[in-house]
């Protein structure tokens, strides 16, 4: 079942049926048709094209900008030339956060798209009188390579831009001609003060640009409508509204139906993360460990997100040469082997570089199937670790929602999952995610998930609080070995 709060219904009042949600991820850009009374997918409506990062030995990881868009936009084409477009009502989009395009004078990119995995950047030196505990607490990130408060000097030491843009307010402005962002998509740039939905005046002198270079920050319930070009290419988009976007964390939260302080979500997708929904105001005082971004006007996501995830998986599987996704014949918490899924180093406020992946305890008669589940439930450990803190930070034993494509993809990892978090868990059962909470967001939908719900076996539950503290213990050498 779907709750609507006062902001939904908008849709179906002026009797359109359903939503086109555009999904702006690293490793594809998507465009699919959304039912608006329960933000599911329709059977068949969705188009892809597929995304390449760039990746370079100086820490590069860029996107391609014209490439993208031209992908995206013929996403598009597709879903009008097998009549999928008809009785759309709204258009949303749910977008990766943190990515960041340089633009000259002519609002034309300088650069590529530098997405959240690009570790170049400048050390700043801020001296004794910056106070990154109050930065942290009124921004909700750190002064890290991953957020715009070190990203813009750096692209300013290396040429001269006008202004700068994330890839969403960069595919928005394609659409409708106009550079907004939202607060949800500003928030992770790290120069939003969470607060006010306004711009960080700090995080913007450390930054050295004024908030007439950034995007400007619209309402949640700000809407624009596609330009002259484009309703010429999709005549039944024609003064359909087009939503701020969400950023995917966000989204995805909605989406899988934590929606509320008493459910963290746990989504697993080329990375991972665990994050709890809940208001902006009287939110709970911000542990260092974690961040806080915004979904709304009025709601805030809390949480710690991690660069080993379903790119771990996919990788192992491939390397293994394992002909199942499966860590077939392993059980859950049993192997003797310990892995530190630090191949792609850590998010902050830990600064683990990338290559630092470790596996500890290894033996001739360890098998593909027990290297591939040491390191997904290395991984489990490392979700663990958030969701304890959030558990604390609300003063429960959350309830868990699993969600995304790799919890999709692993029956064995889903039970470890659940296993390690020693509470029983749900399963979304709607793989897309971040597109359907981006049109709950726009819409006021709250989804339930609505799919299987799992028990933690007890023999499981034991065997990886057995774990733990050697995983504890190792975990923090690889941290060392990390900085040597």
């Amino acid at each position: 079942m779907t709750k609507t709060d006062d902001r939904g219904g908008g849709v179906g009042q002026q009797g359109h049926s359903r939503v086109l949600a555009l999904d702006l991820g690293t490793s594809s850009a998507r465009a699919l048709v959304l039912s608006a009374d329960d933000a599911s997918p329709v059977p068949g409506a969705l188009a892809r094209h597929k995304i390449s990062p760039t990746y370079g030995h100086d820490g590069s990881a860029t996107l391609d900008l014209h490439e993208y868009v031209e992908g995206l936009l013929g996403c598009l084409d597709e879903l009008q030339q097998n009549d999928h477009l008809d009785g759309i009502g709204a258009i949303v989009l749910s977008s990766q956060w943190h990515s960041i395009v340089a633009l000259d004078k002519h609002g034309d990119a300088l650069t590529p798209v530098v997405t959240w995995a690009d570790t170049r950047s400048v050390d700043l030196d801020l001296g004794s009188s910056f106070d990154e505990q109050a930065f942290h607490a009124r921004t909700g990130t750190w002064l890290h390579r991953l957020y715009w408060p070190r990203r813009i000097p750096w692209l300013l030491s290396n040429s001269s831009p006008s202004a700068f843009a994330g890839l969403p307010d960069l595919v928005l402005e394609r659409l409708t001609g106009e550079r907004v962002t939202s607060v949800s998509i500003a928030s992770g740039t790290g120069t939003l003060d969470l607060a006010t939905g306004s711009y960080d005046a700090e995080a913007l002198k450390i930054a050295g640009v004024g908030a007439e270079r950034l995007p400007q920050i619209v309402p949640s319930g700000w809407t624009g409508t596609l330009s002259a070009e484009y309703a010429r290419r999709w005549p039944a988009l024609v003064g359909v509204p087009v939503h701020p976007p969400t950023g995917d964390g966000a989204a995805s939260n909605v989406g899988t139906g934590g929606y509320d302080a008493g459910t963290a979500a746990v989504t697993v997708g080329t990375s991972a993360a665990v994050r709890v929904v809940h208001p902006i105001d009287d939110a709970p005082d911000l542990p260092w460990e974690l961040w806080r971004y915004r979904v709304d006007d009025h709601r805030a996501v809390t949480g710690m997100a991690f660069s080993a995830a379903g790119n771990l998986h996919a990788w192992l599987t491939g390397v293994l040469r394992l002909e199942s996704a499966e860590p077939t014949g392993v059980e859950i918490g049993a192997s003797r082997s310990i892995a530190i899924p630090f191949m792609a180093g850590t998010r902050p406020p830990a600064n683990v570089p990338g290559g630092s992946g470790v596996y500890f305890g290894l033996s001739f008669d360890d098998a593909p199937a027990d290297l591939l589940g040491a390191a997904l439930q290395g991984a489990s450990l490392e979700i663990d670790r958030g969701l304890r803190q959030l558990d604390a930070l609300f003063d429960r034993r959350l309830d868990v929602v699993l969600g995304g494509g790799g919890i999709d993809a692993s029956e064995w990892w889903r039970r470890c999952l659940t296993a390690t978090f020693a509470r029983p868990t749900t399963v979304c059962a709607e793989p897309e995610v971040g597109a359907r909470g981006a049109a709950a967001v726009a819409l006021g939908l709250s989804p339930e998930p609505g799919g299987e719900h799992l028990t933690p076996l007890e023999d499981e539950v034991k065997r990886v609080a057995a774990l733990r503290e050697r995983y504890e213990a190792l975990r923090e050498l690889a941290v060392q070995a990390s900085t040597i």
